[in-house]
């Protein structure tokens, strides 16, 4: 094992020194705040002949992604970068991109969607593409980032998975913010991660071949249900190289990680960076003797159910706290858990919050709020608001 090297640095700079260990071969990108110091770095990294790979400077973010779908389809490794209307207009793509099982990796500065115009935090992007056959990795800090970067090309590749994942990374909070990370030694993460060498067809001009063509009500669905169960396979993936990356490297990640939560009667249910602010909350009110806990999503696509069941099966209530909203509906984080929980007899009382949007400040004090609410609605036996919103400016609402 190689030494760890000490660096402080910024979130974007944490995911491009992540993507950089991995040694791809084609970087597509188009600048967007706030991820555009990603593509920025690994230009960085092109030019000083640190990185061996071709950086492509592309018109717009859905040229971008078609540019990283065609070059993933010849058989490279590919990465590239973007965040909120960037990743709105390459949309159509991230569809295409995992239809064809390719498995591009892309770091993500989650923003906030116009309008109006907003360039700070929250998940609504992401979100936004939830559906798009995407694994999704949510970091809590920037260690997080750069060791997520490294799982994600890990995940995407394995034989059982072929599909693309994005790595979210809070705006500002994170992208632009200071952190120490341990960054891992190159021939470490070699071993780890060895060049991409698909075992299936690709576009190769001496063997032409079809990818993607015109499926018919004959075979579309067919291949809709193999990327579902691609992705449905990548929860076993995801466990073992998990595993794998806290022996070689330290750091132990799982698809839900709890704090606190043994014998909890409220779990907080987070996501991102609003995760330690959260922890705090638990400690002082752990302090006066509540018994409450902390859940952190680290991986949303494939949502962890099961994991997510057992932890909060136990728990008399859940405050899940969303950093989006699906107008008409509930956040989705909630949505999905209570799907969760629709066919059991017994379950913990769910309550959705709704905080942290455009960068919205989430305090220590607003999660001691959230906890009491979700207790008083323990206490009633009901929930008389499904959704409620933390910290809104009533200035502004008159």
């Amino acid at each position: 094992m190689g030494e760890q090297k000490a660096m402080t640095i910024k979130g974007n700079m944490a995911t491009a020194m992540g993507a950089k260990l991995c040694r791809p071969n084609v970087i597509p990108a188009y600048p967007i705040t706030p991820s555009t110091l990603f593509p920025e770095k690994m230009s960085e990294f092109v030019a000083d002949g640190e990185l061996d790979a071709s950086m492509i400077n592309v018109e717009s973010e859905h040229s971008a992604m078609s540019a990283c779908i065609g070059a993933s389809a010849t058989g490279a490794r590919v990465c590239t970068a973007s965040a909120s209307q960037g990743i709105a207009l390459m949309h159509e793509m991230l569809f295409i991109a995992s239809g064809m099982r390719l498995p591009i990796v892309m770091a993500v500065g989650n923003r906030a969607l116009s309008a109006p115009i907003n360039i700070w935090c929250d998940h609504q992007d992401t979100i936004a593409s939830r559906d798009s056959g995407w694994l999704q990795f949510y970091a809590e800090n920037n260690q997080e980032g750069l060791d997520l970067m490294i799982n994600a090309f890990r995940i995407a590749e394995d034989e059982r998975v072929l599909l693309p994942a994005m790595v979210g990374i809070d705006a500002f909070v994170l992208t632009h913010t200071m952190e120490g990370v341990r960054v891992p030694a190159q021939e470490d993460v070699d071993e780890f991660l060895p060049p991409y060498k698909p075992s299936h067809g690709v576009l190769d001009p001496k063997e032409p071949a079809t990818f993607g063509s015109f499926g018919t009500p004959d075979y579309y669905q067919e291949f809709k249900h193999a990327q579902v169960e691609a992705i449905e396979k990548s929860e076993a993936v995801i466990d073992e190289v998990f595993k794998e990356y806290k022996e070689r490297f330290g750091r132990e990640y799982n698809k839900v990680t709890t704090f606190q939560c043994e014998d909890a009667d409220i779990i907080l249910l987070t996501m991102g960076s609003m995760t330690g602010t959260a922890r705090e909350a638990v400690r002082k009110l752990r302090a006066k003797g509540e018994k409450v806990g902390l859940a952190k999503l680290t991986v949303y696509r494939p949502f962890p159910a099961p994991e997510l069941i057992k932890i909060l099966s136990g728990a008399k209530g859940v405050a899940v706290v969303d950093r989006n909203i699906s107008p008409g509906a509930y956040g989705a984080v909630y949505t999905d858990l209570a799907g969760a929980f629709a066919n059991m007899d017994e379950r913990p009382l769910l309550k959705n919050f709704i905080a942290g949007l455009g960068g919205r400040e989430i305090f220590v004090e607003s999660f001691q709020e959230i906890y009491q609410k979700t207790k008083d609605a323990v206490t009633a036996g009901e929930v008389k608001e499904p959704v409620e919103w933390i910290n809104m400016n009533e200035d502004v609402m008159r």
